[in-house]
C-alpha cells in the first residue's frame, strides 16, 4: 500500500482540535470533597496490556539523551514549546440496548488497515470529536468517533466519522477486542489505526473521573509536530508511522517517554500532579503528529461532579521536553505501508 493511499492517518492529530464541547474554556473542575469517593474507570484491556505496565524503573534507551537534546533544540512540544491539553475528544458508552446504525467505509483505500463492521452502536445524545452531535463540521474532517461497548467487549474507533441520512461513514475503523492482550506489533506491522502509530486511543487518554480519583492507571497519549518525529520508521508497540518528516535524531513513532523521577511536583496543581505521576509510572507513547501535545477526554456526561479543583489546558505547561527521558526502545522498523493484520 503506497503512501498516497493511506487514508487512515490523522496527520494533524486529535490535538489539532481545541474546541471542547460541554467544557467552558476547557476547564475541568474536580470536586475536592469527592476525591476519596470516585472510582477511576476500569481498564480497557486485561492485566498485562502494554498500556498499564509500570515502567518507572525500566532502563533508558541508549539514545535517550541525544534524542531529548535534539527535540529541545528543535522547539520541543510545538505550540511555542508549551505542553497543552486538548479537551475535544469524546469517549461514548454503549451497551446491548444501544441502537446500531449502518456503517459505510467512505473510501476503499486502506481496507487492509480497517475492520469490517456493518453496524456501529450510536448512543443517543452523543457526538464525535469536538462536535455537539454526530456531524463532522470541520474543514479538515479530523473527526474521531469512539464508542466503548463493554457489554460486548468491543471498542469502536473511527476516523473522519460523519453521520448523515441514517448512515455513519468513516475513512477507517478499528474494532478493538477488549478481552485481548495484543502482541508487541499491535494490529500488525505496517497497519495504522485511527492514530498514526496504530494504537487504540481511548485507553491512552485521561479523564476527569481519573483526576477526581487521584490516580491514572495507564500510559498517556502524546503527539509532536511531524517534523519532530523520525521519518519512515516506528518502534513497537507502534505498528505504523504516519507521515513524520524528522531526521534520525528525532524520536520515532511509538517512542515511550517517561517523566523523570526528580521532577519537582510542587509547582503543579493537585490535578496536574495526578497526570504527572502517571507520566512517571506508566509514561507517554508518541502516537501521532500535531501541535497540541496531550489529549484529555471530554467528560460532558459527568461534568456535574466537578467544582473546586481546576484543571485547565495550560496546567502542564511547566513540563519541558528536558524533564523527560526515553525508555528503552526496540529496533526501528522501516515503514512500508504493507499492512498484514494480526489474527
Amino acid at each position: 500500500m503506497n503512501h498516497s493511499k493511506m487514508l487512515f492517518i490523522s496527520i494533524l492529530g486529535i490535538g489539532a482540535i481545541t474546541i471542547g464541547y460541554g467544557l467552558h474554556s476547557h476547564i475541568v473542575h474536580v470536586r475536592a470533597a469527592k476525591l476519596d469517593h470516585i472510582a477511576a474507570p476500569a481498564a480497557y484491556f486485561p492485566p498485562g496490556a502494554i498500556w498499564t505496565q509500570d515502567i518507572s524503573h525500566a532502563p533508558l534507551d541508549p539514545q535517550s539523551s541525544t534524542i531529548i537534546s535534539w527535540l529541545a533544540d528543535a522547539g520541543g512540544w510545538g505550540n511555542n514549546n508549551r505542553m497543552q491539553v486538548d479537551f475535544g475528544l469524546r469517549v461514548l458508552k454503549a451497551d446491548a440496548s444501544t441502537p446500531r446504525v449502518h456503517f459505510r467505509q467512505a473510501q476503499e483505500s486502506g481496507a487492509a488497515d480497517s475492520d469490517k463492521a456493518p453496524a456501529i452502536p450510536l448512543p443517543a445524545g452523543g457526538g464525535i470529536e469536538g462536535q455537539p452531535g454526530y456531524q463532522c463540521l470541520t474543514a479538515d474532517n479530523d473527526c474521531h468517533l469512539i464508542v466503548a461497548d463493554r457489554s460486548q467487549s468491543k471498542l469502536y474507533e473511527i476516523y473522519q466519522a460523519n453521520y448523515a441520512d441514517g448512515v455513519l461513514s468513516g475513512v477507517g475503523i478499528v474494532v478493538w477486542d477488549l478481552n485481548r492482550i495484543y502482541p508487541p506489533s499491535g494490529l500488525g506491522d505496517q497497519c495504522s489505526s485511527t492514530d498514526a502509530a496504530g494504537f487504540p486511543i481511548a485507553p491512552l487518554v485521561f479523564n476527569a473521573d481519573e483526576l477526581a480519583a487521584g490516580h491514572i492507571d495507564h500510559a498517556i497519549r502524546f503527539i509532536l509536530p511531524n517534523p519532530r518525529i523520525r521519518a519512515h520508521v516506528f518502534v513497537h508497540p507502534a505498528s505504523h508511522a504516519g507521515a513524520p518528516r524528522g531526521p534520525v535524531t528525532a524520536p520515532p513513532m511509538g517512542a515511550h517517554f517517561r517523566l523523570k523521577a526528580s521532577f519537582d511536583m510542587s509547582q503543579l496543581t493537585p490535578a496536574a500532579q495526578v497526570v504527572a505521576r502517571a507520566m512517571q509510572k506508566y509514561g507517554m507513547f508518541l502516537s501521532d503528529g500535531g501541535n497540541i501535545a496531550l489529549t484529555a477526554q471530554n467528560d460532558a456526561d459527568t461534568k456535574a461532579k466537578y467544582a473546586d479543583m481546576d484543571f485547565g489546558p495550560h496546567d502542564l505547561a511547566d513540563l519541558k521536553v528536558t524533564d523527560f527521558e526515553i525508555v528503552q526502545m526496540g529496533t526501528p522498523i522501516r515503514l512500508t505501508y504493507d499492512c498484514v493484520r494480526n489474527q
